[in-house]
């Protein structure tokens, strides 16, 4: 069963003690009536994992592990259990030899947006709706005091557990199942992540309000999300069905009316630092996601519409400081 001990323990000694004593009781709750039909078949290829000590290892150009002392037979065998772990969203990982080649060149992401963030070393930090805990990987290398992920995918918790033990099970960072609706209003953390999850809102400024609600003051807020184009003839764009295929996609607003939210909110330092439309390169199916992706969403006649027919993914970084 995934170990928050040692979480606990850098809790009670942190601004976040008074976080303790409701976490334990959610974590109990989750562990004894939530838990997904198929987690303990996921959970075995954790247990089956080798706990390996890297001899090389770099998380800030990459994520990239290895040791030339594992052999091929060994590599073939943690590959396998990876693999049933499928499918693999966030990423990419290389570890051992093993290239694991995801949905997602998160990299690409990671890249746009860290020359504009303020400095994560000795910061406490949360990524709300976190994955696989990709990015959490990528923020470590910049020496933070602590990362949490909370993201209610259990599956996406057990990839992260299967990185960790592979990366000599690395404590500096913890995933929690929980959505963000769940958490205190705990005004504690240095900088708030929230990537991909404001157009699933069915209320967005709600959404924002509480990752306010994390930020201590002077904390910062990184927000990236799905736009549209500025020159659309409204300001946001509510899909009536799908958008994308994607059947939870409630309201995408426009760089400028996203920025106003954050205004109203009392928001300070507003800036839009990337928008970029979505390409096949950077989203796409693979050997370790083999379900449909990008290229079966747009319209194959015209790719500056989805098959619906609405503007093409754009996605937009926005960064604000709570005062």
């Amino acid at each position: 069963m995934i170990n928050f001990e040692e979480l606990y323990a850098q809790l009670a000694s942190s601004p976040l003690s008074y976080w303790l004593k409701s976490l334990k009781l959610q974590m109990n709750n989750w562990e004894k009536s939530q838990l997904h039909g198929n987690f303990h078949e996921w959970f075995k290829s954790v247990e089956y994992l080798p706990l390996l000590e890297p001899k090389y290892l770099d998380l800030l150009s990459c994520i990239k592990a290895d040791n030339d002392e594992i052999n091929h037979i060994q590599r073939q065998g943690i590959k396998n259990l990876l693999y049933n772990l499928m499918p693999w969203r966030k990423g990419p990982y290389s570890l051992y030899g093993i290239e694991i080649d995801s949905e997602w060149r998160s990299n690409w992401k990671w890249e746009r947006l860290l020359q504009h963030i303020s400095s994560l070393e000795n910061k406490t930090v949360l990524d709300v709706g976190c994955g696989n805990g990709y990015y959490m990987w990528r923020m470590i290398a910049y020496n933070t005091n602590l990362v949490i992920g909370i993201d209610p995918s259990q599956l996406c918790l057990i990839q992260f557990e299967a990185i960790r033990k592979l990366l000599q099970n690395n404590r500096k960072l913890h995933i929690l199942p929980l959505k963000l609706e769940q958490l205190p209003k705990l005004k504690a953390f240095d900088t708030v992540f929230s990537m991909g999850l404001l157009y699933h809102q069915r209320c967005p400024i709600k959404h924002i309000f509480q990752l306010k609600n994390q930020l201590k003051s002077g904390g910062e807020l990184v927000l990236e999300t799905l736009v549209i184009n500025n020159s659309f003839s409204k300001d946001r764009l509510i899909p009536k069905g799908r958008y994308a295929q994607m059947n939870n996609v409630y309201f995408i607003p426009s760089t400028n009316l996203l920025k106003k939210w954050l205004e109203k909110i009392d928001f300070v330092n507003i800036r839009i630092v990337s928008s970029v439309t979505t390409t096949y390169e950077e989203q796409r199916t693979t050997e370790w996601m083999l379900h449909r992706s990008l290229n079966s969403f747009i319209n194959t006649n015209n790719v500056a519409k989805t098959v619906e027919g609405y503007p093409s993914p754009i996605r937009a970084i926005i960064l604000a400081t709570k005062p």
